[in-house]
């Protein structure tokens, strides 16, 4: 699953935000990511990225000046994970996190 989420977040990047979106609808079933994270049917590394998501909007709208602990956090996981991922911009990465 883990593979799966950072392939979407990477594919987001690369100016596909419908198939990201539609992604993050069939990955989650009927629910929204929100009611999936709490679920807990996802697993801990992805609930890392999902709980960003206020973060990231708020550091998108800021034009990065907002940067909260929970995005700092999917950040570095990304990173950790993916080696595509520590190309890629922190506000690249923030907008593929809202993406999903």
């Amino acid at each position: 699953m883990n593979r799966l989420l950072l392939v979407a977040l990477l594919f987001a990047l690369s100016g596909a935000p419908a198939w990201a979106s539609s992604f993050a609808g069939s990955s989650a079933g009927a629910s929204s990511a929100g009611s999936s994270a709490s679920s807990g049917s996802t697993s801990g590394d992805d609930k890392v990225v999902v709980q960003a998501r206020d973060d990231a909007a708020a550091f998108v709208a800021t034009e990065g000046r907002i940067r909260g602990a929970r995005l700092e956090a999917a950040l570095m996981h990304l990173r950790e994970r993916d080696p595509q991922a520590r190309e890629a911009s922190d506000m690249a990465l923030a907008k593929a996190i809202l993406a999903l």
